[in-house]
């Protein structure tokens, strides 16, 4: 379920060719693409929303798509919209959607061009896609593929924070029992905690930050090693430095999940950046005044390997990611 492997993405994008108009292609690794518009740069991004709680499926769905915008450096100004259901969908249900999906646009000052809507036989629960853009002078354009030897490692965010709060949303009896009562309430208005379109950009506006990468499907173990592998770096990051809140620890002990799945637990919202060793009190600051949790991980280095020091010893970190997302959400 959910991303092709990286070898199999590449085999499928063998077949496009190239084209001087766009900067940024399609690649493994990159959510967004990047192509010229006269003198800037438009910023394109499209995901799919499909399996999430009802009762925020318009809002995750613009801010999935306009998140990966964001974390390019550009300010997501234009979506179009598909909703797509199987034919029991009722017309109440397309619109409580709309209307979640109008409040998000409006939050975000940006404009629905067009979409699609329809009822197929096909289909055996609501999907919908949006597709975000938005332009950026060519000199502030931040892809993934922008991080040096000695940046710092930025995590912007708890990882795993997705899981637990989805898991509070859609089993509810289940996160009662193992988190408590107010535990699970106070999970559920952490939703918003899923996009990161406010945080990307102020760090797009200090001007300091190289690269930056969701830490979505396959959580940090997928997005730190795409960082490294399109930047041709290796890593060191230290367990110990890594945010994770209670509540994903409950889920790790109770569903007795290995580490590898722990570091590669479905994080969306949750941002890694690297930043510039100069740059370091700037970035903290913009953060700290902006009460937004920011943990240094480690740093990327010369040399391409990648590193865990985890009790103090060096260890490889995982080579591809293990998410337990699904299990969790539907066991």
């Amino acid at each position: 379920m959910g991303k092709l492997s990286d070898y199999e993405l590449k085999k499928l994008l063998a077949c496009i060719k190239k084209d001087p108009r766009v900067i940024v292609p399609p690649m493994a690794g990159y959510d967004s693409g990047v192509h010229k518009i006269r003198d800037n740069y438009l910023v394109v991004s499209t995901d799919p929303c499909i399996g999430v709680p009802q009762e925020w499926f318009g809002w995750l769905l613009i801010h999935y798509a306009a998140s990966d915008v964001a974390l390019f450096g550009a300010r997501p100004e234009f979506c179009t919209i598909n909703l797509l259901g199987p034919p029991s969908t009722k017309h109440e249900t397309f619109l409580g959607v709309m209307q979640q999906t109008c409040r998000a646009v409006d939050e975000l000052q940006m404009a629905i061009v067009t979409g699609h809507t329809g009822i197929y036989d096909g289909l055996s629960t609501l999907v919908g896609v949006c597709t975000a853009y938005g332009t950026i002078d060519r000199s502030k354009l931040i892809t993934p593929s922008g991080a040096k030897p000695g940046d710092y490692i930025y995590c912007v965010k708890p990882i795993g924070l997705e899981v637990a709060v989805n898991f509070a949303l859609t089993r509810k009896d289940m996160a009662k029992r193992i988190f408590g009562v107010q535990e699970r309430r106070e999970l559920e208005e952490l939703v918003r905690m899923q996009s990161c379109v406010r945080e990307a950009l102020l760090l797009a506006k200090t001007g300091s930050i190289h690269a930056m990468h969701d830490a979505t499907e396959g959580g940090l173990t997928a997005a730190l090693n795409e960082m490294a592998e399109a930047s041709k770096v290796g890593f060191k990051i230290e367990f110990e430095r890594i945010p994770i809140c209670k509540e994903v620890k409950i889920l790790q002990k109770h569903f007795q999940l290995s580490e590898k799945q722990l570091l590669s637990m479905s994080s969306t919202g949750t941002i890694l950046a690297s930043v510039s060793p100069k740059a370091k009190e700037k970035v903290e600051t913009t953060m700290r005044r902006n009460k937004i949790q920011a943990n240094i991980l480690g740093t990327f280095t010369r040399d391409t390997h990648h590193i865990l020091v985890r009790d103090r010893k060096e260890i490889s970190f995982p080579a591809d990611a293990d998410d337990p997302y699904a299990r969790i959400l539907s066991e």
